[in-house]
């Protein structure tokens, strides 16, 4: 990741809906501009989380795989609050 993550979240041991919602609460309490690395694991999580966050106006600044994990793997995504 070429930026920073102001804050991070390890939401791997959560279960939709409480994936975002975990999520939301976290970037509620940032300031506009600061970044959230979220550590996530599934393909559902990988799909909502972002789509979410996006729907609320906020930026995806990257979605990268962790090593040795498929697609349904653990996945570190970077987020900018808007």
């Amino acid at each position: 990741m070429t930026e920073k993550p102001n804050y991070s979240l390890d939401i791997t041991g959560e279960v939709c809906p409480m994936t975002f919602v975990k999520t939301k609460l976290r970037v509620e309490r940032m300031v506009s501009g600061e970044l959230l690395e979220v550590r996530l694991k599934g393909a559902e999580p990988l799909g909502n989380v972002p789509r979410s966050l996006i729907e609320l106006g906020h930026e995806i600044i990257s979605t990268i795989r962790e090593d040795g994990e498929g697609d349904t793997g653990i996945h570190r995504l970077l987020v900018r609050k808007k």
